[in-house]
Parts: C-alpha cells; structure tokens; sequence
C-alpha cells in the first residue's frame, strides 16, 4: 500500500506543474498586455479615441519593488482619418523607436504591432503629451501609434 501512495504522489508532482505550464501559455496572451483604450485615451487626448490598443506599464506584474513612477509602454489604434488630421497640424519626420521594447516589462510587446511599419514622428506631439516624457510614432500604412510616456496622468 505504501508504494501505491508514492507512485500516486509522484504521479501528481509530474502533473501539476505540466499542467500549470499549458495554463499559463493558453492564458498567456490574455494576461499578458492590457487591451483597454479608456486609459490610453486619459493619457494621449490629442490622439482622440481609440479603436484598439496593446499595452503594458511598468507597475504590471508587480516584483515588490515600490516605484513612484509609472511607465506605460505599446500599441493603439487610430480611428480612420485621424493620424491625417494630425499630420496636417503637425510637423512630422521620418522615424522609427531606437529600441524594440527594451524593458523587462515591455516584453510581451517584442515582435507585436503592424509588419512593416513606417514610423513617422513629432516632436511637437512628443512635447504636447501628456507626463513628463512622452513619445509618439506613427505608422502610416496601419494607422497606429507606438508610445512610450512615463508618468503619462502627471
């Protein structure tokens, strides 16, 4: 009987963690970024409302380090028409983010966004944003914007 209780034990110690893996990889990409464009919207209101958004900060998953900053990094989408209008009150050049989401909780953006992007920026738009360091790029083909802002609700 002894032996069938530490074949039953370690069959179950197998298990749990097989099992605990296929779970967080099915639920992975749910938990992993925010899709909600209400917050975005508080933050960028030059950019109007969204259509669509992929984002995280720098508070998600937390790793018990307190900070008083707060970094929101990724993706949105521009309702049609918009990135024209800004474009024709802005002046924008060529440009492209220098990294690809570096930062230990940007990560679940690595490889997302559109395929070919070609970024455009402002840095009227930049200075204009909300927090203390915002920055915008712009896809022309996808309508969507790139931003990373730190403390972007002041």
């Amino acid at each position: 009987m002894e032996r069938r209780k530490l074949i039953g034990i370690g069959a179950g110690l197998t298990v749990l963690p097989a099992w605990w893996t296929l779970r967080q990889v099915a639920n992975g990409a749910k938990e992993d970024w925010h899709t909600d464009t209400a917050p975005l919207e508080r933050a960028f209101p030059l950019l109007g409302p969204l259509t669509d958004a992929q984002w995280v900060s720098s508070r998600d998953n937390d790793r018990g380090i307190p900070s008083p900053e707060l970094v929101i990094s990724g993706f949105a989408r521009l309702t049609p028409g918009k990135l024209a209008e800004l474009t024709a009150a802005h002046a924008f050049v060529s440009g492209g983010p220098a990294d690809d989401f570096s930062s230990w909780f940007e990560k679940p953006l690595k490889g997302e966004g559109p395929e070919h992007p070609q970024w455009i920026r402002s840095q009227e738009l930049d200075r204009e944003g909300s927090g203390y360091s915002t920055k915008l790029w712009f896809d022309r083909r996808s309508d969507t914007v790139r931003f990373r802002a730190l403390n972007p609700y002041g």
